[in-house]
């Protein structure tokens, strides 16, 4: 009895001991994907007149000596201090910056777009939840920090996932998707005159697209890359339109030089006459097979990229990668003083949880030096900001922030506004 006992006790343990080898090892192989995952991008710039700069490993960035705090408007305590994740999905070394809450927006907004014109933020689109999505325009005043200026959109243009551009009175809105979950795209083309608040067709995409690539550069609107109609598969072609004064000058699109790698949720910068294309993700959710209501489906998006491309004589180059992967960040960029400024996103999923990770700091990169650095931490992590810049104020607005300090998977849609002063 006493000799079953101890073969038992022995097997057990064994048992034990090998469950938890393959579980070691499950973890590191996870690990090693992650890793990968996030190592194999790479930044790209459409045509610089120079040689290519050197790749930089992900985690050669500059972070600038800690100071400031966090706090609210009329409230002076401090917000809670994050818990720090462990391995590369840690949260990157910055300062803390010193947040002011103002007037929130008139509705919560992920997958929105905005554009910032003068002292303007006109606000578009975006889901209100993933059962709903908005149809209108909200307007921010930077000048005296309020919201107002409702008008509505056209009834056939996309509500989420749109590719934007302006020349400063005009905004092109190309493509997108149509309507709540995850229904797909539409190829329909639209330009705003924000002075007048009207409406124009232009001609359609050739194929319908969802959250491309999308900026005016040198006469042309350029869009590039997104998903394909299914909302994984990764576009890569590109193509341009003439444009002036809020009128297309060609009846058709022309096809450019595709983009070396596709994909949605990028940012997509013009800056000294040069075009970047910066971040982004392949693959995204999917509409479950024969769902009546196009229910997204619990397919995980994969492999963010860290990446930066730059065209300047019509060919894609690459550029050093982020300080780590990020997506999510169309409309979530500003440029100054030569710097392109990248406020939270997305990074690839964590290797245990399986779970979205957000991005709670503000990227920069230098134009000058083509260096990246870490600029600060945002009040919480959270993806699609929406992000404006006047009078030495960085703003940003709405998106869906994380569950808490110590956890960095996304939950609530919001709709708050912040500004800290920016010193670079």
């Amino acid at each position: 009895m006493a000799r079953t006992t101890t073969l038992g006790k022995h097997q057990s343990t064994k048992f034990v001991f090998i469950c938890v080898a393959l579980l070691g090892f499950a973890l590191i192989a996870d690990l090693l994907w992650a890793s990968s995952s996030s190592s194999s991008s790479s930044a790209y710039l459409y045509g610089v007149s120079s040689s290519n700069w050197p790749l930089q490993e992900s985690h050669n960035f500059i972070p600038p000596h800690l100071h400031n705090t966090t706090a609210t408007k009329g409230n002076k305590d401090t917000l809670p201090q994050r818990v720090v994740l462990s391995a590369t999905f840690a949260d990157l070394p910055a300062p803390e910056l010193e947040w002011e809450e103002m007037a929130a927006a008139p509705v919560p907004r992920l997958d929105g777009a905005a554009l910032q014109i003068k002292d303007l933020l006109f606000v578009f689109a975006g889901y209100g939840t993933i059962d709903y999505v908005h149809s209108h325009v909200d307007i921010y005043n930077f000048t005296d920090n309020t919201w107002g200026g409702r008008f509505d959109m056209p009834k056939e243009m996309a509500h989420s996932h749109l590719g934007m551009a302006t020349d400063g009175r005009y905004i092109y809105v190309v493509t997108g998707q149509y309507g709540p979950q995850c229904r797909g795209p539409t190829a329909r083309t639209f330009v705003l005159d924000t002075e007048t608040k009207k409406w124009q067709d232009m001609p359609n995409l050739p194929v319908p697209r969802y959250a491309p690539a999308t900026q005016l550069w040198k006469g042309r609107l350029h869009v590039m890359g997104g998903s394909k109609e299914n909302r994984y598969t990764p576009g890569l072609e590109h193509w341009s339109l003439a444009v002036k004064n809020g009128k297309a000058l060609e009846k058709e699109w022309r096809s450019e030089i595709p983009i070396p790698r596709g994909g949605p949720h990028r940012a997509c910068v013009t800056a000294n006459n040069r075009l970047y294309v910066i971040g982004g993700q392949e693959g995204d959710f999917m509409a479950k097979p024969g769902s009546p209501i196009y229910k997204c489906s619990r397919r995980n998006e994969h492999n963010v990229l860290n990446n930066q491309e730059d065209n300047d004589e019509m060919k894609w180059k690459v550029l050093p990668p982020m300080p780590k992967p990020d997506s999510h960040i169309e409309f979530a960029w500003v440029v100054v003083n030569n710097t392109i400024i990248i406020v939270g996103g997305t990074t690839d999923k964590h290797p245990v949880t399986k779970k979205m990770t957000l991005v709670g700091e503000v990227m920069q990169f230098d134009l000058d030096t083509m260096k990246w650095s870490v600029t600060g931490k945002l009040p919480y992590r959270v993806k699609t900001t929406l992000v404006g810049f006047w009078n030495g104020w960085l703003y940003f607005t709405s998106g869906q922030r994380d569950r808490g300090p110590d956890n960095p998977a996304p939950r609530k849609v919001i709709g708050q506004m912040w500004r800290t002063k920016l010193h670079l």
